[in-house]
Order: C-alpha cells, then sequence, then structure tokens
C-alpha cells in the first residue's frame, strides 16, 4: 500500500489551549504528507514530565493549542511510495523528534536529536508551516526516519515508556563508555526516567546506589527495582560512606537542586550526567571538580539509532518498566498527579482503547 501523499486527514487529540495546562478534546488537520511518510493508528502515549512544562508553558516556548505526548506507540495504516523500512501492520514508536536538517554535523553522526533544527513532535512546526502535535491523540503522520519498529513480542504500553525515559538513560552509559559490568552507578531521582536508569544500570551488571532525598522510596528501590544501596542525600553521614565511590552518576532532578554532594560522591575521573531540564542556573564549587578532575556531562534523550538499541536491550533482558495505565478522558488527574510525584513509575494513555468526544472539539486547520 503506498498512496498516502495527498488528501486531507483529519485527527482528533486532547490538547492543552493556555498555560492552565487543561486539556480537552480538539479536531484538527494533520500536516501534508510526502513519499517518506508512515500514516500511525495510535495505540498508547506515555506521559513524561516534560509534557507538564510544555502544556503550562514553564519554559515560555510554547503554542496551544497543544496536543503533547512524546512516547507514542502505534499501527501503521498506510504509507508512503518511498516508505522501505514499514509495511501497513507494523507495530511502530515515535519519540521526541520528528524532523531534522539532514546534513549537519549531528545529523551526519546519526545524533539527530542534537541538530540545531530538530523538529519536535509536538510544539514545533513542520516544514511545511504546519504545527506538529503529539501523541494524545488517534492518528500522527511521521517521516520514516523517525518511527522505530518495536520488538516482536513487546507489550505496546511497555514499549512506550523507552521510547524517551528508557533512552534518555541508555544513551549516555552507551556514549561514555559506561556499559562494562562491574562499575558502580548512582540514580539521584526515582521517577520515570530515573526507574529505568536503575533496571537498565542493572541489566549491565552494574552494582548501583539510589540517591533520594527522603527515606519513602527505600523500599521500593531496594525490595521492587533490587538497587544494591540507598542513600538519603540529605543525610550527611550516609553522603559520606559512598564519597570518591561511584563512577558515574545519572541525576534525573528536573528542579533546582545543588549539585556538590553528588560531585563528591564520585572517583577520580567521574562523571555527573544531568537529564533534568531546569530553568533556574545550577551552581558548584570548581575545587570539587578540579581535584578529582570529574566532570559534569548533559544528555538528551537518544537518537534513532540507540533507540532501536535500547528497544531490542530491554527485550533480550526482559526488561519492563513499571507503569501505570490511564484512559485519555483521565488525562488531567493523571497531570495532576504526576506533578505530585504520585505515580508509580510511569503513566501510559491507553489510547486506542479510550472514547473520543468528537462532537465536543474545536476543529482547526
Amino acid at each position: 500500500m503506498g498512496s498516502l501523499e495527498g488528501g486531507e486527514k483529519k485527527a482528533l487529540g486532547w490538547a492543552a489551549r493556555d498555560p492552565s495546562g487543561h486539556l480537552a478534546p480538539y479536531s484538527y488537520t494533520l500536516r501534508s504528507t510526502g513519499a517518506d511518510d508512515v500514516y500511525i493508528k495510535v495505540i498508547c502515549c506515555g506521559i513524561c514530565h516534560t509534557d507538564i512544562h510544555q502544556i503550562k508553558n514553564d519554559l515560555g516556548m510554547s503554542n496551544y493549542p497543544m496536543v503533547p505526548g512524546h512516547e507514542v506507540v502505534g499501527e501503521v495504516v498506510e504509507v508512503g511510495s518511498d516508505v522501505t523500512k514499514f509495511t501497513v501492520g507494523d507495530v511502530v514508536g515515535v519519540g521526541v523528534i520528528v524532523g531534522c536538517c539532514g546534513s549537519c554535523n549531528p545529523c551526519s553522526s546519526d545524533l539527530e536529536q542534537y541538530c540545531n533544527k530538530r523538529i519536535w513532535s509536538y510544539n514545533d512546526v513542520y516544514t511545511d508551516g504546519k504545527p506538529t502535535q503529539g501523541g494524545f491523540a488517534d492518528t500522527m503522520i511521521v517521516n520514516q526516519k523517525f518511527v522505530v519498529k518495536i520488538p516482536e513480542g513487546m507489550a505496546v504500553e511497555q514499549a512506550a515508556p523507552l521510547l524517551c525515559a528508557g533512552v534518555t538513560v541508555y544513551s549516555p552509559l552507551s556514549h561514555f563508555g559506561l556499559m562494562a559490568s562491574g562499575l558502580r552507578g548512582g540514580i539521584v531521582g526515582l521517577g520515570g526516567v530515573g526507574h529505568m536508569g536503575v533496571k537498565i544500570a542493572k541489566a549491565m551488571g552494574h552494582h548501583v546506589t539510589v540517591i533520594s532525598s527522603s527515606e519513602k522510596k527505600r523500599e521500593e528501590a531496594m525490595e521492587h527495582l533490587k538497587a544494591d544501596h540507598y542513600v538519603v542525600s540529605s543525610d550527611p553521614t550516609e553522603m559520606q560512606k559512598i564519597a570518591d565511590s561511584l563512577d558515574y552518576i545519572i541525576d534525573t532532578v528536573p528542579v533546582f537542586h545543588p549539585l556538590e554532594p553528588y560531585l563528591g560522591c564520585l572517583k577520580l575521573d567521574g562523571r555527573l550526567i544531568l537529564m533534568g531540564v531546569i530553568n533556574t542556573p545550577l551552581q558548584f564549587l570548581t575545587p570539587v571538580i578540579i581535584l578529582g578532575r570529574k566532570v559534569i556531562s548533559g544528555s538528551f534523550i537518544g537518537s534513532i539509532k540507540e533507540t532501536e538499541e535500547v528497544l531490542a536491550f530491554c527485550k533480550e533482558k526482559g526488561l519492563t518498566s513499571t507503569i501505570e495505565v490511564v484512559k485519555i478522558d483521565e488525562l488531567n488527574t493523571a497531570f495532576e498527579r504526576l506533578h505530585k510525584n504520585d505515580v508509580r513509575y510511569r503513566f501510559v494513555v491507553d489510547v486506542a482503547g479510550s472514547t473520543f468526544v468528537e462532537e465536543a472539539a474545536t476543529t482547526t486547520n
């Protein structure tokens, strides 16, 4: 089946219309389609903490109406005439990025997430001038380059969080050469990304220490996620016990916090990897880095290649996300709970199993 090009296609989703972040039914026309495009019927979509920042305009860059969602799993229902990677019926995933320039150094190195002309899966403008809209909707159209195949036998609701949370952890471990068995790693923040960090690092054979601000997640980390050690960051005695002991720390916390306590836990040449989107400056004293030749790095999601790798890795190791499935009409409640950290550990919206109230929607071009 190959004649996707041409013809107007409608979609029905749930959109935020202002910085209150409240979502409601919304119908719209999908962007122009081309020979390299894949038309996808959405099955489910994970909820990421970044979605909160976007719908509430926390970063000052939000455009409305906005249909969020960038951990999308769906079924291919049509393909363009030049599509070679997928066929109708394939179960596929779409992550944070749906476009790039294709010619810069990151793009040439299969690191398209660092392209300065990247196109976000929602809250952006596609090359034809049409707004991009995300996965809390019944359908999407995406260029085949930014679509990945979900491994056969992997549950769709388990695959969704891997398209952002999973690859966000996997990418820096792969890129910085931190996949060897026997390494000692720390995970700061036990949320959607952090819990996948524990699982993936353990599957690589690492000794994993969870560093948290309180005792309340100790049992969860040790008994359910099988972390090797749990440390409360506000306890100086506990933090001193792990001083100069870790090869790396993955810091997933999305709010302001001091860095010195974590830098002190790193051994010589240790690496602190920042992942949380924080809109206030962070501070640290340079001797903490200089005297241990330590490194502070950032890492942003992962490439399409790394997304394919983490899906294969999790399938091979039998890794699953810890999720709670909700219907699309429960989106606002789910966002409220996520804002309060009241989820264990990732919401996934059952889009295909939800009822869309089309007559309540507002139509736009």
